[in-house]
């Protein structure tokens, strides 16, 4: 297939690309900085630097090219937001993103479509010991400024999944990471202390970057068109016990241990640092023929920690 990548020089960007170049797909992906060029190229794509939200813009940079289908794994996240603010441009790019690739893909005559959502869609209170699937309710109403992110992440899905003229299927990925920019943020953070453990803290779903390319690889390839799948590892952990993991395996300081009370300062920090949240990847591995390889943070924090020897 001829596929439109965009996000292309993201945490998932250059792993993908070389798993849909090895399965015989043509891949142009899409950058906003310059030096997204050299890297796509070197990963096999061919680039086209272009900013997702403007409209007239992107759809003159693809004018006249044909797709079989398109991938959007968009966000503007370097590091892991610890403020509302932090959330402004990924927001735009999960709503007014979305609707500008998906324009793109009726007039290029693509078939399909996969887009990134996330599994903060099914809320960001706690579920307790509950195990969430793909039936339960997505982006419900949200309270204060969480509902922002909500209403975009809904946005993204009710336009891909409701696309009558295409193929539409959205993955519903963990938190990412592993080598490269999906871990490289948290690395830096713990490297000068600024990542804090929290005490008492509830499980979140996970995902090494390597397997979250070859679920989208096998959505592209297998899914099912209208269908959302949780793309997670086995294991939820919380999001402390991850970060101390990290921090020993890529012998970094030992995160400071905060009090649960103390996070009501950064709100959205809070909601990826406590709250129980299980998700279930049975529909994944059913329909998509998908095993995570990487099964559970432990077997996963062993394999990203050579790439951060010797400050890497």
């Amino acid at each position: 297939m001829r596929v439109l990548l965009a996000g292309a020089s993201g945490a998932i960007g250059v792993p993908l690309i070389s798993r849909l170049r090895d399965s015989g797909h043509v891949v142009t992906g899409i950058h906003l900085a310059a030096a997204g060029a050299a890297i796509l190229r070197a990963a096999g794509a061919s680039p086209v630097q272009v900013d997702v939200l403007d409209r007239s813009a992107l759809l003159e940079a693809l004018a006249d090219r044909q797709f079989d289908a398109v991938i959007a794994e968009l966000t503007a996240l370097k590091k892991p937001p610890m403020m509302h603010r932090g959330m402004v441009t990924t927001d735009r790019l999960r709503s007014d993103g979305t609707a500008n690739l998906l324009e793109v893909a009726r007039r290029s005559g693509a078939g399909r479509f996969v887009t990134q959502s996330i599994f903060f869609g099914y809320g960001f209170e706690g579920w307790g010991e509950r195990v969430l699937t793909e039936t339960d309710p997505f982006a419900p109403k949200g309270r204060g400024r969480f509902e922002t992110h909500l209403a975009a992440m809904r946005a993204n899905e009710d336009q891909v999944l409701g696309a009558t003229e295409l193929e539409g299927i959205a993955l519903r990925y963990g938190l990412f990471y592993g080598p490269g920019p999906a871990g490289d943020g948290f690395v830096e953070m713990l490297r000068r202390r600024r990542l804090p453990a929290v005490r008492p803290a509830g499980v979140r779903p996970w995902l090494y970057i390597d397997d979250a390319a070859d679920a989208t690889l096998a959505a592209l390839e297998r899914g099912k068109p209208g269908r959302a799948y949780n793309i997670v590892d086995d294991e939820p952990v919380s999001f402390s016990e991850m970060i101390q993991a990290i921090a020993g395996a890529v012998h970094a300081p030992k995160p400071f241990v905060v009090p649960r009370w103390l996070t009501v300062v950064a709100p959205y920090a809070r909601s990826m640092m406590v709250g129980d949240m299980r998700l279930s990847n049975a529909l994944a591995k059913s329909e998509l023929g998908w095993e995570p390889a990487v099964s559970n943070y432990r077997a996963g924090v062993a394999r990203m920690a050579p790439h951060y020897a010797l400050g890497g």
